[in-house]
């Protein structure tokens, strides 16, 4: 099954780097680099979305990510 590539961001800018659209499901990826700094979904995006996935993608897993 093919998916839907998106970028996702509010007016007021928060953002999303990449969702993903399989038919129902709805999966968040947010890259960052730097494995200390929080991050958190963005409120908007999970109140919108409350079903969906999230993952952070950092240094530390991005292989796995990517194979």
């Amino acid at each position: 099954m093919f998916a839907d590539l998106y970028f996702w961001r509010t007016r007021n800018q928060q953002e999303i780097d990449l969702v993903e659209v399989t038919g129902n499901d709805i999966k968040a990826y947010e890259f960052k680099w730097q494995t200390k700094r929080k991050y958190k979904l963005p409120g908007a995006f999970r109140e919108a979305y409350p079903e969906s996935e999230f993952q952070l993608i950092n240094q530390e897993n991005y292989l796995d990510f990517l194979i």
